[in-house]
């Protein structure tokens, strides 16, 4: 599952991180890539969102935050069913947006196989600094050894150049198994773009089984959700 939980904040402006990990629990995810999370931060009570969500949903996690705000941190994470291994956290050079913005991977064994899983959330001003935050990803990405998924708010529409340059060595979940459906994943209350993404390196042999979208205004977004098989 990616899925972008707006800071826990849902389309009825109310802070509630129980009904974000309820919608979790719902679809029983072995890994969640989430943006948009706040640890410490002024602005959703100080609450440490990322532990919550792990206590809330019996997950284990991993945060990395890629901006300092409110006299807390906020940036995107990872659950995770089985144990977390490792994990490896980059921030991107941006040329044009304040905000800073970058990635996190994590390493868990699933069924006997290590899985690389990887979260992202892109440049939401310019599709430059979107594609050369791809760039950067792909390049941090090339020598990681074993099956890769990236799931993420990418901000991104398919007839963009971030998404076109994630395609060149990725399939996408959602196009590989429902391509004649839109996948509309923004706004929650009445989607009309597709910007949140899972894709599987096609080195790698992963196949897409079946993706879906639960409905759901927990936060501004759907969140995502796909079924792989590792060969």
């Amino acid at each position: 599952m990616t899925y972008n939980i707006h800071v826990g904040v849902g389309m009825d402006k109310k802070l509630d991180l129980a009904r974000i990990a309820g919608v979790i629990n719902q679809q029983h995810p072995d890994l969640v890539g989430l943006q948009e999370v706040d640890r410490g931060v002024e602005r959703t009570q100080r609450i440490d969102e990322i532990a919550e969500l792990a206590k809330l949903t019996k997950m284990e996690y991993a945060f990395a935050f890629n901006l300092r705000y409110q006299g807390g941190q906020y940036g995107v994470a990872i659950l995770s069913k089985s144990p977390i291994l490792a994990t490896d956290h980059r921030l991107y050079l941006n040329t044009r947006e304040a905000e800073r913005r970058g990635f996190i991977r994590a390493e868990v064994r699933i069924g006997g196989r290590l899985i690389n899983f990887v979260t992202t959330h892109l440049d939401y001003q310019y599709e430059d600094g979107r594609v050369y935050e791809t760039q950067q990803l792909l390049a941090a990405m090339k020598d990681v050894k074993g099956p890769l998924i990236v799931g993420g708010d990418f901000n991104d529409v398919p007839a963009g150049g971030a998404y076109k340059l994630m395609r060149e060595s990725f399939a996408d979940a959602w196009s590989a198994t429902r391509p004649a459906d839109d996948g509309f994943s923004y706004p929650a209350d009445k989607p009309a773009k597709r910007i949140d993404y899972i894709f599987m390196r096609q080195a790698d042999g992963i196949r897409a089984k079946r993706a879906w979208i639960p409905e759901t205004l927990a936060s501004d977004h759907v969140p995502v959700v796909a079924e792989l098989e590792v060969r």
